[in-house]
């Protein structure tokens, strides 16, 4: 790998802490930890995640994702001061996250008040070999004279989420001097978690062990000679009650058992065993891409490092979060992010996993087909907000306006159905681009089933049609409107997509075939005006309009709710991300280009982009219409969205569905890859700037190798089956290897070379 694979904070600020605390996060979709410093500062959110492990602080809350014990947190003393980068002075200060090997590396030179140097280096890992294991390790070194060194660290169960205590302490243990233990259950979901520690340090060193306030801690005091590195390396392991097979009925005896497995190996040892699995998913997935402007690269390497870490591969039950595992921001829930933005990076590197995301909306079918009954229809209505349990977790109300004293109620769980459509389109998506049929025979058409029930009871009649009324489409800003775009031409893909399979498959249910093909011939699906515009829903296009430039200047930061009540933004033309849009992305055949283009530049334009979706969607539509430019600059400003300048667009988590569509707006739009009747397709757009795009895409069952320039396309297929592949128009039958040479600036001409077929 040619270019460095890192992301760099060059100065300490107290304004970026919790930011880069999510940037800098790590895991391996078990655990998660936020990239908080080892000593304490006020603002500072510290967070240790475990998939799955919800609770709820009281009955009529929502469930959150619990932030465990600390593990990673110490006290320093230098010569009786506390080492705080707030105190003394900062000589120098790098902190790199190495997205190669996963290692998060701080390097600080620092001068106490008394002038003597000290140099320390901060040093710790998630496990990518091992889904229970972290270590740290800290090397402190005297530059000027001798000097006493104190350090304190443990287990540290005074984490709540945001003041909220999830967590009892059960147990307290220290075994044999060696491994402190502590056993936690949550108040209310019953889950069992098990951390258990180890520490080695220079024998000469005096240490102690001391539970206190719900801290068991090892207290360690040391004489730094000048010169000479102090070394202490501490490893972890944490267990829950969720685990599959035996660690999961005995975490307590999991963790302790684990750790001793690893104790006599060392930090470095352990780190280069993770390293090795994370050579293999580089190798494996990275996207790569020979740019003008090197952040592009950075941003993709950082997007796909997330994208893995968020990411619950290890077992089905659960599933990916809005902020994955790098903070508490939406209390740890899994939304339509997880089925249109994330689970296609893993459907279309590593099916397996996408299978997996899929199947936690199967085992929860159940739960899907009670809120819809509850809510007085039929079929599936899945939550908007889920969790463990997958019952609706969507807080009933918001936060308090503080001028009123009332709590804005939340409507999203009420109205917001179009996850049901959203969740069918991935079953179907899974299903075209693996040919499962063991999966769709089974759970995709179950899915499918009630998916397309659901809709067929929530249309009503409207004259000779049938509408689907009082929604809430991708655009929040937009509430309970009628037949909007989006939500109506899914429902309709929903049902026509049942269809097809149900008759694939020869399912019996004729009353629900019948019903089915009514749903399809009447339900009311928004035209183009004369001004070739598709209506957003029955009103919007008949609101009036203000001049939004300032508040896009401000995008993401909801400015215009200072200036404007709730209800008189969903009064005006004022999109927080254009359903539209969205619509001409996942469904781009519905339309001719002319009016894919035109909706494009009509709807940005009403556009804030307060959403992170918002963007990378605009970017791949942009390429897709041909003004690859401006699918440039969405894209590049939607890498900027957690990488930005903002000091705290991500102090509660990074935003994982903004860092999906970064890699479906490579896949999607500037390679633009589609498919059609079983055959996969190329039109290429890159944008002018990037001379080379290469990256790797399962498909059916063959792994293929793509490199893209503006002069020539380069496909491999090692497996050698053969594969029908069109290009910019033009069917080539794949066996092992294809070379296509461009033509003309808009690449819309091929010809052949020797290593390929023509049909």
């Amino acid at each position: 790998m040619k270019q460095e694979q890192v992301i760099y904070e060059n100065h300490f600020s107290l304004h970026h802490i919790n930011k880069y605390a999510s940037l800098m996060a790590l895991g391996n979709g078990y655990l998660g930890v936020r990239a908080a410093h080892e000593e304490d500062y006020a603002e500072q959110t510290r967070g240790m995640y475990a998939a799955g492990f919800f609770n709820k602080a009281s009955q009529n809350e929502p469930s959150e994702l619990v932030n465990l014990p600390d593990m990673a947190g110490m006290r320093i003393e230098i010569e009786g001061e506390i080492f705080s980068l707030l105190n003394g002075e900062i000589l120098s200060y790098k902190r790199i996250l190495n997205l190669v090997n996963g290692e998060l590396k701080r390097e600080v030179l620092w001068k106490n008040k008394a002038g003597a140097r000290f140099s320390l280096v901060f040093q710790r890992f998630v496990a990518k070999n091992n889904l229970h294991l972290l270590a740290s390790k800290l090397t402190v070194t005297s530059l000027d004279r001798k000097a006493k060194l104190k350090i304190v660290t443990g287990i540290n169960a005074q984490q709540t989420n945001f003041g909220k205590q999830h967590l009892i302490e059960e147990k307290l243990r220290v075994f044999e001097e060696e491994v402190m233990q502590g056993v936690y259950k949550t108040t209310q979901s019953g889950h069992i978690v098990a951390l258990a520690a180890s520490c080695s340090f220079p024998v000469e060193s005096d240490f102690s062990f001391a539970a206190k306030n719900r801290q068991l801690q090892l207290t360690i005091n040391h004489e730094l000679t000048l010169n000479t590195p102090f070394v202490l390396e501490k490893i972890g392991t944490v267990f829950t009650s969720l685990d599959q097979g035996e660690a999961g009925k005995d975490p307590e005896a999991a963790s302790v058992n684990e750790l001793r497995k690893y104790t006599s190996c060392g930090y470095d040892v352990l780190l280069g065993m993770s390293a090795l699995y994370w050579n293999k998913f580089w190798k494996e997935k990275r996207v790569k891409i020979t740019s003008g402007h090197d952040f592009d690269q950075v941003a993709m390497d950082f997007a796909l490092y997330h994208l893995e870490i968020m990411t619950p591969a290890h077992d089905e039950r659960f599933s990916v979060g809005a902020k994955g595992l790098t903070g508490e921001g939406y209390k740890g829930h899994v939304f339509w992010d997880t089925e249109i933005f994330i689970a296609p990076f893993h459907l279309f590197t590593k099916p397996e996993t996408a299978k997996k995301l899929l199947r936690y909306r199967y085992m929860h079918l159940k739960q899907a087909q009670e809120k819809a009954a509850q809510n007085g229809y039929q079929g599936a209505l899945f939550p908007w907000e889920s969790a463990l349990s997958g019952e609706e977790e969507t807080p009933e109300f918001a936060a308090i306006n503080i001028r009123t004293g009332t709590r804005q109620k939340v409507a999203s769980a009420l109205a917001e159905h179009h996850i049901v459509a959203d969740i069918a389109y991935a079953v179907v998506q899974y299903y075209q681009a693996t040919l499962d049929e063991e999966f769709m025979k089974e759970e995709g058409l179950a899915l499918l089933k009630e998916t397309c029930r659901f809709w067929i009871s929530r249309a009503e009649e409207d004259g000779e049609k049938l509408s689907i009324k009082d929604v809430i489409g991708p655009d929040e800003y937009t509430e309970h409107v009628d037949n909007n775009a989006y939500t109506n031409y899914m429902a309709h893909y929903n049902v026509e997509q049942a269809l097809y399979f149900m008759n694939k498959y020869g399912d019996s249910d004729q009353l629900l075939a019948d019903e089915g093909r009514q749903f399809l011939a009447r339900l009311y699906l928004p035209q183009p005006n004369e001004n070739k515009i598709i209506p957003q829903d029955d009103t919007f296009l008949s609101k009036p309009e203000i001049d939004l430039s300032v508040y896009k200047q401000k995008q993401g930061s909801q400015a215009i709710l200072l200036d404007y009540s709730r209800q008189e933004v969903n009064d005006m033309q004022i999109l927080k991300q254009a359903d539209v849009v969205m619509l001409l992305y996942l469904l781009p055949e519905l339309f001719q280009n002319e009016v894919a283009a035109k909706n494009l530049h009509y709807y940005e334009e009403h556009t804030i982009h307060d959403s992170s979706l918002s963007k990378a969607i605009h970017a791949i539509v942009a390429a897709r219409c041909g003004d690859i430019d401006a699918a440039y600059r969405f894209f590049q400003e939607a890498c900027l969205i957690d990488l930005g300048p903002n000091p705290h667009s991500s102090d509660e988590g990074i935003h994982a569905a903004s860092l999906g569509a970064l890699w479906l707006t490579a896949i999607f739009g500037f390679a633009n890859i589609s498919w059609k009747d079983n055959h996969l397709s190329l039109n290429p757009k890159l944008p002018a700037n990037w001379s080379e795009l290469a990256f790797p895409l399962h498909w059916q069952g063959v792994r293929l190798e793509m490199v893209l320039t503006h002069q020539h396309i380069v496909i491999t297929n090692p497996s050698k089956q053969d594969l029908m592949v069109k290009i910019n128009g033009v069917e080539y039958r794949l066996s092992e290897k294809i070379e296509v040479a461009l033509e003309g600036e808009d690449n819309a001409n091929c010809h052949r070379t020797d290593s390929f077929k023509k049909v």
